[in-house]
């Protein structure tokens, strides 16, 4: 039998309500130990919590849930406290105290939904990614993962793919009859549907952009007034801005959202090849480097020497001296504002494209490399002749749907997916 777990759910006190939630065998056992009894099924009902010797706790909400219908499948009970560390450092302790209950370990409550069938692998990954969603955007792709829109869309293609794999099996079994000798006349093209609309959702931008954000990169020559921009962008004074060539050493990130957008800045160190500084010239090559990872690059330099499709940007037009283009994408001075609203638009828009629409679920690296596997087993069905090699490619695919969803995991890989939940969740 499994420990009943225990630990707070709510946020870091002091706060003006603290929830300590249990969940396991033992949770009604423990919840009427501190309240006296046990109270009324899913209704939450006023208690005073004591030790088993008497000394009074709190006054509290106390909730009771018992299993399987529970958010983790097991029995559940919850002590909505006063919010104080005092308060809760004694809950705590008492509970520990008590027969069966130890302290969960992060994410050991969402790690016992998925145990107990109450969600799955891909609805988990959606609910991590939703606790720590900082955008509007993430929130919205998040909640559609944890929601199950990609775990309901696998099992309808699971479906498919059994039912394809029922006809290959009848040949196999019964070929020598002659009504099943042969497999449908519309059988390849049903694969070949299935294989289109799994190509479609690998086609779609994918859940890193947005968890990441879309990484912009600023570059130029020295004194090309990026780190000014890079400021005016981040809304902040993050980098040192100054006349004197080479005053960026480094990539300086600021992560930002703009309009519900995730983005990720990065100033560099000025180009230029000539320089008698070693540190400098570090933070060139490492300038360098960020262009390359870059979404998009701000080029601030000369008109034409930068990287291929970087916008080109005519960052001081305020400047009479300022280094003209003919071609800039956006003219602004970030210091008088001039532009700047245009190019955050701009920006907005051009990273919007770049990453899942409102509400759509993403896949991330390891659902997107499932379903590409998939893909491929099924357009390989299309392509043999012998039922045996059809139904090994069927298999492939079927297996890579379950182990999206969890059917067909790892220890190691649930291990490092619930390491990503608080403690209490």
């Amino acid at each position: 039998m499994a420990d009943t777990i225990f630990a707070l759910s709510s946020g870091s006190p002091p706060a003006a309500i603290a929830v300590v939630r249990m969940s396991g065998a033992e949770a009604g056992a423990a919840l009427a130990a501190l309240a006296g009894d046990l109270p009324k099924p899913w209704r939450a009902s006023y208690r005073t919590l004591r030790v088993p010797r008497g000394t009074v706790l709190d006054q509290a909400l106390v909730l009771w849930f018992p299993g399987p219908g529970t958010a983790t499948g097991e029995d559940l009970a919850e002590l909505h406290l006063h919010g104080g560390r005092a308060v809760v450092a004694a809950v705590e302790a008492a509970l520990a105290e008590l027969p069966g209950l130890r302290r969960a370990a992060p994410g050991e409550f969402t790690r016992r939904a998925f145990a107990n069938g109450r969600i799955d692998l891909a609805e988990a990954e959606g609910l991590a990614d939703l606790l720590s969603a900082e955008t509007e955007l993430q929130r919205r792709a998040a909640m559609a993962m944890a929601g199950g829109a990609l775990s309901q869309q696998v099992a309808h293609w699971r479906e498919r793919v059994l039912t394809a794999t029922a006809a290959v099996e009848a040949v196999l079994d019964f070929g020598d009859e002659d009504d099943v000798s042969e497999l449908p006349g519309d059988f390849v093209g049903r694969l070949l549907a299935l294989a289109d609309e799994l190509a479609d959702w690998l086609s779609r931008p994918r859940a890193e952009a947005l968890r990441e954000g879309f990484r912009v990169v600023l570059a130029g020559p020295p004194n090309a007034g990026k780190s000014t921009l890079f400021n005016a962008l981040v809304e902040d004074e993050a980098a040192i801005t100054a006349p004197v060539p080479g005053t960026t050493r480094d990539v300086l990130t600021r992560s930002v959202a703009i309009a519900g957008a995730p983005f990720v800045f990065a100033d560099t160190a000025g180009l230029r090849d000539e320089s008698e500084d070693e540190i400098e010239l570090i933070g060139v090559a490492r300038a360098r480097a960020a262009l390359g990872r870059a979404d998009l690059v701000l080029w601030l330099g000369s008109e034409g020497e930068g990287p291929a499709d970087a916008w080109e940007i005519a960052a001081q037009c305020d400047r009479v001296e300022g280094p003209q283009k003919v071609r800039a994408r956006h003219r602004v001075s970030a210091v008088t504002g001039v532009g700047l609203n245009g190019l955050r638009r701009d920006l907005v828009m051009t990273a919007s494209c770049a990453m899942p629409k409102p509400g759509d679920a993403a896949l991330n690296q390891r659902q997107h490399a499932l379903l590409a596997q998939a893909e491929t087993a099924l357009r390989a069905a299309t392509r043999e002749n012998d039922p045996l090699l059809v139904a090994e490619a069927l298999r492939v695919a079927r297996v890579a749907f379950d182990t999206l969803t969890g059917r067909a995991t790892t220890e190691d890989m649930l291990d490092a997916l619930f390491g990503r939940f608080c403690i209490g969740k």
